[in-house]
């Protein structure tokens, strides 16, 4: 079949796009930048790519006018605490009109489970989405779940944070919520199980995993796959603003989608029905094990999306395109050199920058930089990196976004999503001399921009300069 696949470069897209390749249908991927699109060569030759903003665009490209089936993947709870639901339903309602100039025959929606009747604002949206969707002019599927456990996903990384790093927690009484937790592979198995089944058009199924748990459950049970000593205390005193602090501060996940975590996190979400479950013969996998299994992906390298990577995660929300020439006209600049002894060796080493393996000189000073980020609102150093020694453009790195990774032309451009009074790039680039060029570059906003310059720029001078240099240097290799 020929599929629409929207919110490709997102978490859900990502996974699903290889699975639908190797069963044989022929895809579009939907996207709002075609440059932050990234993928293996392989697939890439595999697929169209369109353009699309569903917050914008009302009229279908002649590209996706000829379709079968069309995914609706799009979410936007990570990027606002009070306009998301606005967004989405005006995503929702956009995308109706795109449909309503295709041949699409099927649409399929993965929302959340609204089985309460007090629902919290995320899901409530999700609600008013399915509504909306239900009104268009193609046969809906909805596929309503739980947190997703796999490796990458915003609920999964949240837990392995606290647990690997707090031993000891004094938590909320949102801990006592019962969820019913289902693995990323359940979910791609439901996803691509519905196309084209007539018995699933028009309706909603519940699905999850076998087991239910409450937050606190998960978290113990996580700590016994991971061989954690983990003692758990709850408070009824701790406000929904104060859990969200703790969230922010202790995770990676950024402050508005702590608060919307938070506010999720009291309802409980648990499946009504295993209707889905028993049409397609899935046979979910426990909670337990779907940590091993994004364990296994995460100790072999092979995560292949993370929620880390969308824009929403950060603190930049327009096209990064706007940003990929870097500025000269009232810039500040940094810039070092030095010669390469091995240039594939230093790109390595360029191209492996940052996450676990640090910024190659004064780490301690950058992990203090991202500390301070936290504490006026910004993304920190929490986020790290997706793989770690693989990069590409629209990637996430520590506290900052990539806009450009060009192995061939051997240049990295970053651009900072850190708190600062200005706009801040930094561009690694090896010359044909095999001369290692460094160069940070700052628009300051207003006077406060250029403080801030000027009071960094004693750090600035040894840190780039040692990161230059330690980066630079690396052993020949014997030609003996």
């Amino acid at each position: 079949m020929r599929i629409l696949l929207t919110g490709a470069n997102g978490y859900i897209g990502m996974r699903i796009l290889p699975e639908l390749l190797e069963k044989g249908h022929e895809v579009i991927c939907a996207v709002r930048s075609k440059s932050r699109f990234t993928n293996d060569k392989e697939i890439l030759e595999q697929i169209e790519i369109v353009e699309l903003d569903f917050l914008k665009d009302k009229s279908a490209p002649d590209k996706i006018k000829n379709i079968d089936v069309a995914y609706y993947l799009i979410h936007s709870m990570s990027g606002s605490t009070k306009d998301f639901a606005s967004q989405e339903a005006q995503a929702a309602s956009n995308f109706n009109k795109v449909m309503a100039e295709t041949s699409v025959n099927q649409v399929i929606y993965l929302s959340g489970i609204i089985n309460e009747e007090k629902l919290s604002k995320h899901l409530k949206s999700r609600k008013k989405v399915e509504e909306t969707l239900y009104k268009g002019d193609f046969n809906l599927t909805v596929l309503r779940a739980a947190i997703i456990v796999g490796s990458g996903s915003s609920s999964f990384e949240i837990i392995r944070d606290l647990c690997e790093k707090l031993p000891v927690m004094i938590t909320p009484n949102w801990v006592k919520t019962k969820c019913q937790p289902i693995s990323i592979r359940d979910i791609i198995k439901y996803l691509t199980g519905v196309i084209g089944r007539e018995e699933c058009y028009n309706d909603s199924f519940d699905v999850g995993g076998p087991d239910i748990l409450t937050y606190r459950e998960m978290m113990e049970q996580y700590a016994e796959v991971r061989n954690l000593k983990l003692w758990i205390f709850n408070v009824p005193v701790m406000s929904p603003k104060l859990s969200s602090y703790w969230l922010y501060f202790v995770t990676s996940t950024s402050y508005k989608l702590a608060q919307n975590l938070v506010d999720s996190m009291r309802v409980e979400v648990t499946t009504r029905d295993t209707r889905l479950q028993e049409l397609l013969n899935v046979e979910p996998v426990p909670y337990k094990k779907a940590i091993e299994l994004a364990f296994y992906k995460i100790e072999q390298h092979q995560v292949i999306s993370s929620w880390k990577d969308s824009l929403s995660s950060g603190r930049f929300k327009k096209n990064l395109n706007a940003y990929i020439k870097v500025p000269t006209f009232g810039c500040l600049k940094d810039t070092q050199t030095a010669k390469a002894n091995n240039p594939d060796e230093v790109l390595e080493r360029i191209w492996s920058i940052g996450g676990l393996n640090g910024w190659y000189y004064g780490n301690w000073l950058w992990k203090f930089r991202g500390y301070i980020d936290k504490l006026f609102g910004g993304v920190g150093l929490r986020r790290g990196r997706t793989n770690p020694d693989e990069i590409a453009a629209g990637d996430s790195l520590d506290f900052w976004r990539v806009l450009l990774a060009d192995k061939k032309e051997k240049r990295l451009l970053l651009f900072a999503e850190m708190k600062v009074p200005g706009e801040a790039w930094l561009e690694f680039c090896i010359d044909e001399n095999d001369v290692l060029h460094q160069t940070a570059t700052f628009r300051p906003k207003g006077i406060w921009g250029r403080l801030y310059w000027y009071s960094m720029y004693p750090f600035h001078y040894f840190i780039f300069e040692g990161m230059c240099n330690s980066i630079a240097k690396s052993k020949p290799k014997n030609t003996a």
